[in-house]
């Protein structure tokens, strides 16, 4: 029997998703954990919880061999995060409008600083030839 338990965040809250394959059976039970768990608060859940747990009924699935090299199942996470990133396409989606948010702030912020720093510097201007013009 093989157990594996994956963490995402679906809004509103963080979810766990616990996978048992046995004898090429699946079964699945969705786990909520509301807040961002811990690494530490993740196992005590599995340590208290796991027997409370209701997997949904088995479907038959193909097994697939992995390899049991620790090094190998590293890399294997690795280009799999590096290829599609950590989250689900509404999540990439959403980071990348904040993104573009964050930059097109950025130019406003820099436009509105400029245009600060040209008003100052026209102000001093003005006031430089009023002084020179004698009163």
């Amino acid at each position: 029997m093989k157990t594996s338990l994956t963490v995402f965040f679906e809004a509103p809250f963080w979810v766990g998703v616990f996978e048992r394959v046995d004898e090429g059976k699946l079964s699945v039970c969705k786990a909520t954990f509301g807040a961002e768990p811990k690494d530490y608060d993740v196992w005590e859940y599995v340590l208290r919880h796991y027997d409370e747990l209701v997997f949904s009924p088995a479907v038959e699935t193909e097994m697939r061999q992995i390899a049991d090299n620790p090094k190998r199942r590293l890399r294997n996470v690795r280009k799999q995060t590096e290829r599609s990133g950590i989250g689900t396409k509404s999540q990439q989606a959403l980071q990348l409008q904040r993104e573009e948010m964050k930059t097109e702030r950025r130019q406003l912020s820099r436009e509105e600083r400029d245009a600060e720093a040209q008003r100052r510097f026209e102000m001093k201007q003005a006031k430089k030839k009023e002084k020179r013009r004698g009163h």
